[in-house]
């Protein structure tokens, strides 16, 4: 474990802290309640369950001590809400706002509610937070953000125009951060997520990430659908990877490291055609009938990069963070969970 990360966990453990973690019952939402509620840290959780589910709630509260899940509190509210976004920041000291509407084709679909949720929900948040002396705000930023910007590794301040209106949304929350800082002094740092993939992150629905849907496919023995012609390439980051960066930019005390935005990734290029083989490999050991499986292609998606890979060291130099789990490592560990889960 990067030892920055074992420093902080350690001082959490001496020194509970009170967080809100906003969408805790979804993918993201619920490793983090986890790991904090595994630091003894008090925990405020905020959703309204448009895309969280009680079933992530219930299974973090098995693998916690009844203790440490006292420390718990829920809150059941929507963050289009003001009074909710409120509720949840009254005595907190971090917020780790993990709520949206993710998915570039719902937001084709759906531009008004993916509008309402992901700016002006934010932009509740950001007030609340602002009003109730919040120390650090982490919020969840994206790397949809860099659009058609062709460089690569994508880098912080190298940013092209945005590729659908979840990328709007996006962007417009980090606009957001910057001029709280500059208008009120409020401290805020976002995460662009690449690809986060891991346990409990949903394989139903229309809008299902490709990860957990391969899954299910070659577990059910259904067909697996492959967006083009499988070159496309993301830099897949396992969620273990993503809870230690939310901790430490809520935690870093350098200023400097704060208003900032930073990538959080493992910083590899994988194929959608490799990554494919990859779960395949992972799959057959329980599910024989898998072994001749293979997936069928068609047209590309609508807003989707060609191609996607970080740049890390911004987060390295400023919160330390330090990636401990690879893609083939992050693929084991969530292989267990989906074959545990769906078989």
């Amino acid at each position: 474990m990067a030892e920055a990360f074992k420093i902080i966990e350690e001082n959490l453990k001496s020194s509970p802290r009170k967080w809100l973690v906003t969408g805790v019952a979804g993918f993201i939402g619920s490793n983090l309640l986890e790991k904090l509620l595994t630091l003894n840290q008090k925990v405020v959780g905020l959703d309204n369950f448009s895309t969280g589910f009680q079933h992530n709630l219930d299974e973090v509260q098995s693998r916690v001590s009844s203790r440490q899940w006292q420390l718990f509190e829920f809150i059941e509210g929507d963050i289009r809400q003001p009074e909710a976004c409120r509720n949840g920041c009254s005595s907190v000291d971090y917020v780790l706002h993990q709520a949206a509407l993710g998915s570039v084709p719902r937001s084709i679909e759906e531009p008004l509610v993916t509008n309402e949720n992901n700016i002006t929900g934010f932009l509740n948040m950001l007030v609340a937070a602002r009003d109730a002396g919040v120390k650090r705000f982490v919020y969840a930023a994206s790397s949809s953000t860099y659009g058609d910007h062709p460089g690569l590794p994508k880098i912080e301040g190298e940013t092209g125009n945005p590729l659908s209106p979840y990328a709007v949304t996006k962007l417009v929350n980090e606009l957001y951060g910057e001029v709280f800082a500059r208008a009120y002094g409020f401290r805020s740092i976002g995460l662009r997520y690449f690809n986060i993939f891991g346990q409990r992150q949903d394989p139903n629905g229309a809008y299902a990430a490709v990860i957990p849907l391969w899954f299910a496919g070659l577990i059910k023995n259904e067909t697996v659908y492959i967006n083009g012609d499988g070159e496309t390439s993301r830099d897949f980051c396992f969620i273990e990877n993503a809870v230690q960066a939310n901790l430490l930019a809520a935690t870093v005390t350098d200023e400097e490291a704060t208003n900032q935005v930073y990538n959080v990734a493992f910083g590899e290029r994988t194929t959608l055609n490799e990554l494919y083989q990859l779960i395949k490999e992972r799959i057959i050991s329980t599910n024989r009938g898998a072994t001749e499986a293979e997936p069928q292609y068609r047209e590309f998606r609508a807003g989707d990069v060609r191609h996607s890979l970080a740049d890390i060291s911004k987060a390295k130099k400023y919160i330390g963070y330090e990636p401990q789990f690879s893609v083939k490592q992050g693929l084991d560990e969530a292989a267990e969970w989906y074959i545990a889960n769906m078989s």
